[in-house]
């Protein structure tokens, strides 16, 4: 299947609404993470399904961005702001300021997809979509 780089640009996109469709979440590079972004003018949203035990979350902090991350499915055991761990499950959310630095995350997949589903919202949009 043939997807369509600029399918999630809004210059050239009049789609307004995006369904699930498994076939658009695309492999990272770091095993076991698959994500879908669309773009919009003033914000990004990155749709995160990441296989439960895998790893690759590192201590970061993004300069330009604010990031408001809902965790959907399974739980996320992670470092933020002090780095004191917090855990997270389905229907909890954090917000990362820009310079706040959060990471080191423990992904604990759900019973269903051992899977833990993410939405990560940037404002204003991330450049390039740097992962």
């Amino acid at each position: 299947m043939s997807i369509d780089p600029t399918a999630n640009d809004v210059t050239t996109n009049t789609n307004y609404c995006y369904f699930f469709d498994d076939d658009l979440f695309l492999e990272t590079d770091r095993p076991g993470f698959r994500r879908r972004v669309i773009v919009g003018d003033h914000l990004e949203l990155w749709f995160w399904r990441i296989k439960g035990g895998s790893t690759g979350s590192f201590l970061h902090d993004h300069q330009a961005n604010e990031q408001l991350g809902i965790v959907m499915r399974g739980t996320l055991d992670f470092c933020i702001g002090d780095e004191a761990r917090k855990v997270l499950g389905a229907g909890d959310l954090y917000l990362a300021p820009p310079t706040v630095r959060h990471g080191n995350s423990v992904f604990i997949g759900d019973d269903e997809f051992d899977e833990v589903w993410i939405l990560d919202v940037f404002a204003p949009p991330r450049s390039g979509g740097v992962s």
